[in-house]
């Protein structure tokens, strides 16, 4: 892995570096490197792995102008991104440079440079790659819920309440960078959006200290969209955390997660963001009283997508796509602080009607940004049993007053999502009229339209939908099934039937139809 370069000035040793690994010659391998650029790093692909440099650049927020400071980083970056990708990031090696002028990586000469070495994956891993061809299943989408929640509940606590004086730094300096390009991003609406910003952080300063103390901000990822999450070995897998500044990254958790919702939200895929968002919070329940910030979160991600590629597009030779792909992040943040009624929607059915998939089909298409809270009486059960949401309960944890214990949490939560602005789907069996009355009542209390809708099929349908389960909150069986088939149901009231024997899509439609055209809300 070495060559043979002539003495270069210092200002144009990184020219030189960055040719010597451009031609392949740094490498065991035959094949020229592909080479991708970032606005402050340059990787080269080659056969089994992907080799990193950070460019000499400087901006407000990085400083990589010095070789000691672009190998801070990268030993930062090896060790940050180890706690969730351990399997990619492998070393940290010099660049050396011989008196006779050989560049090496590794090598006895001078360290003139550093280059971070990483396994490389298929390029078809990444999730923004699997997100363009429409691969983005269910169950890949739980299992990255799931990583992300473990992600953050093992890391670091910065536990303060200053909360709101740390987000309202991360705000003006979006809402400065913004107001950097009036060239790409509109002065009036980039100011327009800065108010709202501010003014909406300053509302939110309690929640954002609260949150502060009871250890919710943590040093995170910091980069969470779909171009640095890969599917790896069938699992997916976080990897290039923001490494740079420690303070950037040390957020409330949520706001970690709200890039990945607002990537998904601007693809217009919005039965996928509206999964990850209640999955996330189906296994945090620490982080339901969060759930007023989104709209604050989600806009600023946008926000930050919006200048970051404006300043791109401000660069010699920058494609048309990028000044508007800037623009539309700049719309997103926007339209993601407008006010949207919530409504509550309940739905109901015994075991086996599919209130569960309609349920995750239609929350996306309710009310605001990421879609509705979908609470789901077999997941809260679990939650006050402290199990997760697929582990099994005994028969003996299915009493009455367990019941109704799970009915009056779901009440409570959807009351609490509601008040703060966020639409609700309820998910249960619903057989009992006082059930459907206290539902109901909790749609009164939050002063916002209701819907219900009761599911029906036929035993022989239900029976083989339960007995075709695989892993699931439900521990209903086909006894279960049967056995509620003899509930009597009793008035409906404003309930309103929908045949659930015929495919999901079908049903799907009939309920949208049912709703209205609120479901279409941003």
């Amino acid at each position: 892995m070495a060559a043979k370069r002539s003495g270069a000035p210092c200002q144009d040793a990184q020219k030189d570096i960055i040719a010597f690994l451009e031609s392949g010659e740094a490498f065991d391998s035959r094949e020229i490197p592909r080479r991708i650029d970032t606005h402050c790093a340059s990787i080269f692909l080659e056969a089994d792995r992907a080799w990193k440099i950070k460019r000499a650049v400087t901006f407000g927020y990085l400083d990589f102008s010095t070789p000691q400071r672009r190998r801070d980083a990268l030993e930062t970056e090896l060790r940050l991104n180890r706690r969730t990708a351990p399997q990619l990031y492998r070393a940290v090696h010099p660049i050396s440079q011989s008196p006779d002028g050989h560049l090496e990586i590794g090598g006895l000469g001078d360290s003139i440079d550093w280059i971070l070495e990483m396994q490389r994956f298929p390029d078809d891993a990444l999730l923004n790659e699997k997100a363009v061809h429409g691969h983005l299943d269910e169950r890949m989408l739980m299992a990255l819920a799931d990583q992300i929640t473990a992600f953050h509940a093992a890391a670091e606590v910065f536990a303060a309440d200053t909360g709101s004086s740390r987000f309202r730094s991360v705000v003006q300096g979006n809402v400065d960078s913004m107001a950097s390009c009036p060239d790409i991003l509109d002065p009036e609406q980039s100011s327009l959006l800065g108010k709202q910003l501010l003014d909406l952080t300053a509302e939110m300063a309690s929640l954002l200290d609260a949150r502060g103390a009871r250890g919710r901000v943590r040093h995170a990822h910091g980069d969470l969209h779909l171009a640095n999450i890969a599917l790896i070995e069938d699992r997916p897998t976080l990897f290039d955390c923001l490494e740079f500044s420690t303070e950037l990254a040390t957020i409330d958790v949520l706001y970690d997660l709200a890039f990945l919702l607002m990537d998904l939200w601007h693809r217009n895929l919005r039965t996928e963001a509206n999964l990850v968002f209640n999955r996330y919070l189906d296994v945090s329940g620490e982080d339901e009283g969060g759930i007023a910030l989104m709209p604050l979160f989600l806009s600023v991600r946008a926000a930050i997508r919006a200048h970051v590629l404006a300043a791109q597009a401000m660069r010699a030779g920058a494609e048309r796509s990028t000044v508007d792909n800037a623009r539309s992040y700049l719309d997103l943040a926007l339209a993601l602080l407008r006010p949207a009624r919530p409504r509550l929607v309940a739905i109901g059915g015994l075991s086996g009607t599919g209130k569960s998939s309609l349920a995750r089909v239609l929350g996306g298409g309710i009310g605001r940004a990421p879609g509705a809270r979908i609470l789901r009486n077999d997941v809260l059960r679990k939650r006050l049993a402290g199990l997760p949401p697929e582990e099994r309960l005994p028969r003996g944890s299915y009493s009455d007053r367990a019941a109704e214990l799970v009915y009056d949490c779901a009440d409570k939560l959807g009351l609490a999502a509601l008040s703060c602005g966020q639409s609700v789907v309820v998910d249960a069996v619903f057989a009992q009229r006082s059930h459907r009355i206290g539902i109901e009542a909790v749609a009164e209390r939050a002063d916002v339209p209701f819907s219900g809708l009761w599911l029906e099929a036929a035993s022989d349908t239900r029976l083989r939908r339960v007995e075709g389960r695989g892993a699931d909150a439900s521990d209903a069986d086909a006894a279960v099934a049967k056995a509620q088939g003899d509930l009597t149901i009793g008035d409906l009231g404003q309930w309103q039937c929908i045949s659930a024997t015929g495919p999901l899509r079908e049903m799907a439609a009939t309920a949208r139809r049912i709703l209205g055209s609120r479901t279409h809300e941003v």
